[in-house]
């Protein structure tokens, strides 16, 4: 049978579009799958949250005699008609230089906390829980009380604090570090083996796992410390946190002594811990609250003349600390501190430095509370559960400092913002590198760095003396310190 010419082309087409059906269906059956997405999980760090339970001192007596589970309550009642008159009163009185968080700040962070981390798999909070000149304040409004009441103040005070911030985060580990205020005998003095130490130790590991709470109560008791497992899904990971306090140049014993042997003692149980980390093949965060090596504004501020002899003003007594985090550079994935209040990076590089060194990476969190001028904001972190690695970060910053019709948003993205695939050790060696080579801040990295070192606040003056502070972030030791301001760039 003769097929009509239309006929035979549409058989043609329709055999040409099966057969080339056929061969896309397998060549998409053969292509490879696209990798998958790295996975990662969120965490929270917060830092010198700096709460001010004197915020209304008309409320002061009645959270004096009640629980702390009843301060939301008492504080959260219509203010007394003379807030502010009384409050600035106590400013003036304990020459406080600018305002702490109120109970509506804190607040107003928690609910930004609730609803932006709340996929968080664990938080960390680096120190200095309660406000400046706490000591003053509460003795101004307590003129008869006795060292006991004034304790169970400051108790009081951090389980509020803590507390709150578990509410926020139901279900999720909250790994706090006490800082300098964070004491119940004046700011920069503690006592080791006190009273205090053991009633906070039980409040901060409360929610730890069974098996390692009564461990971490121990070292706790003795002098603020404790190590404990990362939850899952991070894998294979420690953190270990140090109330670095007892290695600062001001720190004194509630008497007024000073006690090297305190710090001494941290630092055998930290490198104890690493070392048997280092065996274990286990990743460990650190964290404490004040930062090794040289405080830059502290420096700047005096007028040190380092390049004349003068040495730079350091942060803690000795070299000790920074030393150790820096030598176990092939264990720890980070090390967290806080203190200035600002948002900050370091990396330590072991002094004598080998083709294995790397160097340890540092974040210093910046804080909620606004004393300084600065915005208030926290810090929402990606982490390698593998590796325990920081992969990324967003500060979250507020739009005011009242906690009164607050937005809190991104302020930037690490990754984004500096172009990075992860916060390592090798990725911050870069960024400093090319902040130390750039000693007019010209470039975008510089630029943005300052810019969000504080937002709308300091950058003129980190600018200012921004060779100091870039020498500042990888020079741990006052003579290294010196040795690069005084070789730097346009010296």
């Amino acid at each position: 049978m003769t097929r009509h010419p239309k006929t035979l082309a549409a058989a043609f087409l329709a055999c040409f579009l099966a057969c080339f059906l056929a061969v896309a269906a397998c060549a998409q059956t053969a292509k490879p799958a696209a990798p998958a997405a790295k996975e990662t999980v969120s965490a929270l760090m917060v830092s010198d949250i700096h709460f001010e339970p004197f915020w209304d001192p008309g409320k002061a007596h009645k959270l004096a005699a009640a629980p702390a589970s009843e301060w939301k309550s008492i504080l959260a009642a219509a203010p007394s008609p003379d807030r502010e008159q009384q409050f600035a009163a106590l400013h003036k009185s304990c020459h406080t230089r600018g305002d702490d968080s109120s109970f509506a700040l804190y607040e107003s962070s928690l609910k930004a906390i609730h609803a932006q981390a709340a996929d968080a798999k664990f938080a960390t909070v680096s120190g200095d829980l309660v406000s400046h000149s706490f000591s003053c304040k509460y003795q101004a409004l307590f003129s008869n009380s006795s060292s006991a009441d004034y304790r169970a103040f400051v108790k009081k005070t951090l389980k509020f604090v803590i507390d709150e911030l578990s509410v926020a985060l139901p279900g999720v580990p909250v790994y706090v570090a006490l800082g300098n205020n964070d004491s119940d005998c004046g700011d920069y003095q503690l006592d080791t083996h006190s009273e205090f130490l053991s009633v906070t130790g039980k409040e901060v590991t409360k929610f730890f796992p069974a098996a390692e709470q009564a461990g971490a109560q121990a070292t706790f008791a003795v002098s603020g410390d404790y190590s404990v497992t990362l939850p899952a899904p991070v894998q294979h990971a420690r953190l270990l946190a140090l109330n670095d306090l007892f290695m600062s140049k001001h720190y004194a014993t509630c008497a007024g002594a000073a006690d090297p042997a305190a710090a001494d003692a941290q630092i055998v149980w930290l490198r104890g811990q690493l070392t048997a980390a280092r065996a274990n093949k286990e990743k460990i965060w650190v964290m404490a609250h004040i930062p090794p090596g040289v405080d830059p504004f502290s420096t700047a501020k005096k007028l040190d003349n380092v390049c004349g002899g003068q040495g730079p003003e350091m942060f803690l007594s000795n070299d000790k600390l920074a030393a150790v985090l820096a030598d176990f550079d092939d264990v720890i994935q980070l090390a967290i501190f806080a203190h200035t209040h600002m948002d900050e990076l370091r990396i330590l590089r072991p002094e004598n430095n080998t083709a294995r060194s790397k160097g340890t990476a540092v974040k210093l969190v910046s804080s909620i509370s606004p004393i300084n001028g600065n915005s208030p904001s926290f810090t929402l972190a990606r982490v390698d559960p593998a590796t325990a690695a920081l992969l990324d970060y967003r500060v979250i910053a507020a739009s005011n400092s009242t906690g009164i019709d607050t937005a809190w948003k991104e302020e930037y993205d690490f990754a984004r913002g500096f172009h990075r695939s992860a916060f390592t050790a090798s990725s911050v060696s870069e960024l400093v590198t090319g902040f130390t080579a750039d000693p007019s801040a010209k470039t975008q990295a510089s630029q943005d760095y300052i810019n969000h070192f504080s937002v709308g606040y300091l950058s003129p003056v980190l600018t200012a003396f921004w060779p100091q502070y870039a020498c500042a972030l990888s020079n741990y030791t006052a003579g290294s310190y010196r040795a690069c301001v005084c070789t730097a760039p346009g010296k």
